[in-house]
């Protein structure tokens, strides 16, 4: 499941978005200022980010500066062409102006989802961890390690975000497309195997828990 990342201080707009994505198999996740986009994307990595440009805090200008290989598209009221152009040359990968049609949103959002396809690395590698996406295999320091179907989504979220604390409520919500039956007290447990199943192999602790927060992966 690819998740979109909804920012916008308009809860009626962000609501209709969450809706109108969720419908179509998205998973969303939504920050209503500048600074909690920040945080937002500092803690988890989401597929695409739609992203208002009039926020509390800092401005959606400051947001997408901030804004590191994950694709942007600007859904704005401001329909200059200038800050058009000024936002696509900054990092942007599309921008759609508001009122917005539906079915051109969800168009954009498919293409642009489609076109980061091709650039997903076939391994995902974070010290002496390496997960091949292909193969579904999973290796420290070269020795196969076998996991479950959970186990194997939540080290391939933390693989994806080293060394960044990640909420239970983000992991819950990252993994759920693989694993619908997995719970906020069930996912204490899968962690917990998952991380003995890495120490038996190098006898070093790789995942953290962070009070207050979720988990981080440590390379």
């Amino acid at each position: 499941m690819k998740t979109i990342a909804v920012i916008d201080d308009d809860i009626h707009i962000g609501n209709v978005l969450e809706e109108l994505l969720q419908r179509e198999g998205y998973a969303v996740l939504r920050a209503y200022s500048g600074t909690e986009a920040v945080l937002l994307l500092e803690r988890t990595r989401p597929d695409l980010v739609l992203l208002d440009l009039m926020l509390p805090g800092l401005s959606g200008e400051e947001v997408l500066s901030k804004i590191d290989s994950v694709p942007v598209i600007v859904v704005s009221a401001k329909a200059g062409t200038d800050d058009k152009v000024k936002l696509l040359l900054n990092g942007a990968v599309d921008y759609v102006t508001k009122p917005f049609d539906t079915r051109e949103l969800l168009a954009r959002v498919s293409v642009r989802l489609r076109d980061a396809v091709p650039g997903l690395p076939q391994a995902l590698e974070a010290g002496e961890l390496r997960l091949d996406q292909t193969a579904h295999a999973v290796t420290v320091q070269g020795v196969p390690v076998r996991l479950t179907k959970t186990e194997y989504a939540i080290l391939k979220l933390f693989l994806q975000n080293p060394g960044q604390a990640i909420a239970k409520s983000v992991i819950l919500d990252r993994i759920s497309a693989d694993t619908p039956d997995c719970t906020e007290s069930s996912l204490k447990i899968h962690v917990s195997n998952l991380r003995k199943k890495l120490r038996d192999v190098t006898g070093v602790d790789h995942i953290e828990s962070v009070w207050g927060i979720g988990f981080k992966l440590n390379p």
